[in-house]
């Protein structure tokens, strides 16, 4: 399918579900989230562009999934910099205070995602994000996808609170 059908097929579904979840009382956010293929839907841009449109609508930005689909990229401190103003740009300060994010090292090809790995045995240049994380503030929850959860959550924490 042609990429505007398949966006606008995705969004109209989401609004259909944010409707319902509004006529039935449910306070809670739909979040979306990037995907580690460029074959599938949910880009940044287009979970961005998505949120921007429906209220109560907020992506999942999987930073591992983002350097898979790319191929090895988006794993830089101006990357992630682009990313993180990306965020901003669409959804405003809001977006970059109620962040959903999850992290893992990943295995990729050059059609994207594999597999998740151990931060550790990847070139998920994690130091740096949590880095750039800092400079911009950010707030909300981040979710450790490793195959090692625990110890790369635990990780993850310690580094950023060095």
């Amino acid at each position: 399918m042609e990429s505007e059908k398949v966006y606008a097929n995705i969004r109209d579904r989401i609004k259909e579900m944010r409707k319902t979840l509004d006529d039935e009382g449910v306070d809670l956010w739909l979040r979306p989230e990037t995907t580690g293929k460029q074959s599938q839907f949910a880009g940044l841009k287009e979970l961005l562009k998505i949120s921007s449109e429906i209220q109560g609508v907020m992506p999942v930005v999987d930073f591992a999934h983002l350097h898979a689909r790319t191929g090895g990229k988006e794993n830089t401190t101006e990357e992630f910099r682009q990313t993180l103003l990306s965020v901003e740009k669409f959804l405003g300060k809001e977006g970059l205070k109620n962040m959903h994010i999850h992290l893992s090292g990943i295995n990729y090809t050059e059609k994207g995602e594999r597999n998740h790995l151990v931060l550790e045995e990847s070139d998920m240049n994690y130091k740096d994000l949590l880095k750039v994380w800092k400079e911009f503030k950010i707030a909300g929850v981040v979710i450790c996808e490793s195959p090692n959860i625990e110890d790369d959550a635990m990780l993850l924490k310690k580094t950023f609170y060095l």
